[in-house]
């Protein structure tokens, strides 16, 4: 009785153990990468302050105050100036200002750096006087 090799067989089988070895070594690298770049992210904090000050023309006025997509005022003024200080908190950063009464929006970029905004607001718009 002779004993036969089946080479074929034998070089499939090699080869299915490699590529699922192979897939094995690439899920483990992408699940590291992964983990490392969410590590970095929760990481990331900010030392930068926003400071907003709302002097002339908002008296008397309902307004909401966002930076991004957070709300961080939404009072009426009773008087001025009004100011509020806030910790940056996101790498691109605007202001929005909405007069709740009309709805009208008013825009602002952020500084990367933080900084003192000072605001008036003359014939419903609203604008910037210096950062």
């Amino acid at each position: 009785m002779t004993h036969r090799l089946n080479t074929n067989k034998q070089f499939m089988i090699g080869n299915g153990i490699l590529a699922f070895a192979v897939i094995i070594v690439v899920v483990i690298f992408v699940y590291m990468s992964m983990r490392v770049q969410q590590q970095k992210k929760d990481d990331h904090h900010f030392s930068e302050t926003y400071t907003f000050i709302l002097e002339r023309g908002f008296a008397d006025d309902s307004v909401r105050l966002l930076v991004n997509d957070s709300l961080l005022i939404d009072r009426h003024i009773a008087q001025m100036p009004f100011s509020i200080q806030v910790k940056r908190f996101a790498e691109h950063s605007a202001l929005l200002i909405v007069d709740v009464e009309t709805d009208q929006l008013s825009l602002f970029d952020l500084s990367e750096q933080g900084g003192t905004y000072r605001f008036e607001k003359e014939n419903g718009e609203v604008k910037l006087l210096g950062h």
